[in-house]
């Protein structure tokens, strides 16, 4: 009796590149903020926005947004109710993840990224404080960043 089956030849697993997945995500991740920093912006100026002013705040490893100011020129006025959809990228995908939400959840969303792209980790330890300014007619993300820290100076000395 013969057999005439045919193996495939074995192959040993690829291993798991993970250079390349986060190179892959962190281009993914510039090219969505672009593309959610021009919706956002188109958006704010369809609502006569000239300017939103987030401030944020964060130590002991927890910091959130504790002001948003919506200026239309020279005077304070509320945010808009209207909704754009953002996309986000999602580890191991290729393909964003898509949702519609409102402004000012996108600008929420876009200010903490403007913080992860610069300073990971800044509400860590001592933390930082500062302010996130989005100028509609210059079309501009602007942060500006302030970062606590503990100093210690020791001296000693003999005689």
């Amino acid at each position: 009796m013969s057999d005439n089956s045919e193996t495939a030849p074995e192959t040993s697993p690829t291993p798991f590149d993970w250079t390349t997945l986060a190179a892959l995500r962190s281009r993914l991740e510039a090219e969505l903020f672009s593309l959610n920093k021009t919706v956002l912006l188109d958006a704010l100026a369809s609502a006569g926005i000239t300017h939103v002013v987030v401030t944020f705040d964060g130590y002991s490893d927890s910091g959130q947004i504790e002001n948003v100011d919506v200026r239309s020129g020279d005077d304070d006025i509320a945010m808009p109710d209207a909704r754009i959809e953002i996309a986000q990228a999602v580890w191991g995908q290729s393909e964003p993840e898509r949702s519609t939400v409102t402004l000012a959840t996108a600008v929420e969303s876009l200010a903490y990224d403007v913080l992860e792209r610069t300073h990971g980790g800044w509400e860590n330890n001592d933390g930082a404080y500062g302010d996130i300014t989005f100028d509609v007619a210059e079309r501009t993300i602007t942060l500006d960043y302030n970062e606590r820290y503990t100093a210690s100076e020791n001296y000693t000395h003999s005689f």
